[in-house]
């Protein structure tokens, strides 16, 4: 398999576009100047490519161009501009340009850092183009966070991406996952956030979005993606702002009934805080990266499986690389002030309260457990009951076991309702273990069945889910 070539500058690859006398389009941007289009011109050559530039600033007129839309800084005023782009192009040029021309439109509507007020940096980024000759066009479109402090930093780290973006779509659309690692080429991770993905068209039929979009995650472009009870990706800070958000955090190999009844549990106390508003909590199946990698590679069968099961089941569901939890508390803190719940067993218990889950801050576990609980954040633990045993038997966090030395900082977090004790709604689930029904499917048929939802099951046998009958 052949690698990608990451040796190419940025103007590198804006030069390799404009040397391309068959590639020819228009570049259009709103909210942060003319940053692509300027890299193109820059560097030569830029008439055998760019057919028009424009960036239609005033909303008036960006209407009477592109139409009305509720909101500018959208996904569906960029397809407005796609749509509007791209024929335009094709229907004036296609005539008189070279039969073997490939058309395309980049399009960016962005709101960029203001001159007056530290706002939200984010927007949407996409190209369409043909791939082919006279080929109907392929999208490849995204949402974008910007993270450099400075206006003028914005706009340049939004013209290397806007560059990337085109270059890639052109250059590797037979490997998508090319495409995605070279959105940060020149960038780094600590200048641009990619949140959300999207390929469609044709050359990109079988393009699996789920997957492109875990790639995110591995290619350092996001630290989290979410994705709602359809299966479909969705931009993180239109789903939580303003919201309490309830997150279970769990391997969900599969999802099982104590997990129905965790978040279930967790929900009912979570709703009495005075600041929550039951009808706005927002309840999320928090998967992390970790528990996906198996070697170095990811397991793509293995997580659509699991994102199945949990969308099956109404789950809107996270895939994050924030294993300690202050980190998951910091990333929801963007978008949210409202309260935080965080969901866990009993049995899970002991990762939180290890020292060495925190080697490398300098405040270790005290430093941690801080920045989980400065704010109106909790966390609420589920028991659990090995099975066979009968409810003396029962871990709470009202008994659960932790080393000596912190047990008054166990306490202390108790006391201030840092940490509350769960009570099931259904206790009958309490024995199960997501290893025993890991096992117990991948023999087939049997006892593990009694322990998921029955839809889960259904969905296990029917499309042999997790190495369903293998042993």
């Amino acid at each position: 398999m052949r690698s990608r070539n990451t040796s190419l500058t940025t103007d590198q690859k804006a030069l390799a576009v404009n040397l391309d006398k068959y590639k020819y389009g228009s570049i259009v941007e709103i909210g942060a100047g003319q940053e692509v289009a300027r890299r193109f011109f820059q560097v030569g050559a830029a008439a055998g490519t760019i057919a028009k530039t424009m960036s239609a600033y005033d909303m008036a007129v960006s209407d009477d161009i592109y139409g009305h839309v509720d909101r500018y800084v959208s996904r569906a005023r960029l397809l407005q501009m796609l749509d509007k782009e791209f024929t335009q192009v094709v229907a004036r040029l296609a005539h008189v340009r070279a039969k073997n021309t490939t058309f395309f439109a980049y399009a960016a509507t962005v709101t960029a850092r203001s001159f007056k007020q530290k706002n939200e940096c984010h927007g949407w980024v996409g190209i369409r183009l043909q791939l082919h000759p006279g080929a109907e066009p392929s999208d490849v479109i995204m949402h974008v966070r910007m993270l450099d402090n400075d206006n003028a930093l914005q706009s340049e780290a939004l013209g290397i991406l806007g560059v990337n973006l085109i270059h890639g779509a052109f250059f590797h659309h037979q490997s998508p996952e090319w495409i995605v690692e070279g959105l940060a080429d020149g960038l780094g991770s600590e200048r641009i956030e990619v949140d959300l993905i999207h390929f469609s068209g044709p050359y990109f039929e079988e393009v699996e979005n789920r997957l492109m979009n875990l790639h995110l995650i591995r290619s350092w472009l996001t630290r989290a993606v979410v994705f709602n009870p359809q299966g479909e990706v969705v931009v993180p800070g239109e789903l939580f702002y303003r919201k309490p958000v309830m997150v279970m955090r769990g391997s969900f190999k599969p999802v099982t009934y104590v997990n129905v009844d965790m978040m279930s549990a967790g929900l009912r106390q979570f709703s009495q805080l005075a600041a929550v508003d039951e009808n706005e909590i927002l309840s999320l199946a928090e998967v992390t990266m970790n528990s996906l990698i198996s070697g170095d590679n990811v397991d793509g069968a293995d997580f659509l499986a699991r994102i199945d099961l949990l969308a099956s089941q109404g789950y809107t569901v996270m895939i994050s690389d924030y294993v300690r939890f202050f980190r998951l508390r910091a990333y929801l803190r963007r978008y949210t002030q409202k309260p935080i719940g965080i969901v866990l067993s009993v049995r899970d218990f002991q990762f939180l309260f290890d020292e060495k889950y925190y080697e490398g801050l300098e405040g270790g576990i005290l430093e941690a457990f801080g920045k989980l609980f400065p704010d109106n954040t909790h966390v609420y633990v589920y028991p659990s009951r090995p099975r066979g045993t009968d409810a003396a038997a029962t871990v709470t966090l009202d008994n659960v076991q932790v080393p000596e030395n912190l047990r008054h900082l166990l306490a202390y977090l108790k006391a201030n309702d840092k940490l509350v004790a769960v009570q099931p709604r259904d206790d009958s689930h309490l024995h199960i273990d997501i290893a025993e029904v890991l096992t117990g499917l991948r023999r087939g048929r049997g006892e593990w069945e009694a322990d998921v939802p029955e839809g889960v099951a259904k969905r296990i046998i029917e499309s042999r889910l997790l190495g369903y009958d293998t042993e």
